[in-house]
């Protein structure tokens, strides 16, 4: 199932997309939890904001 997203994502429309990571902080804990997210490249700089 893995090896079916990743060759979809690497033909096409997928090469149009970044994975972003981002480290948040829970306001509960104080924990630090990490966020993924699909965005497309060109709103990579406001996804990070």
């Amino acid at each position: 199932m893995a090896k079916k997203t990743v060759a979809t994502l690497q033909t096409g429309e997928g090469r149009t997309y970044s994975k972003i990571i981002k480290m948040v902080k829970s306001p509960k804990t104080g924990a630090y939890v990490f966020k993924e997210e699909m965005v497309p490249n060109d709103a990579v700089k406001d996804a990070l904001k």
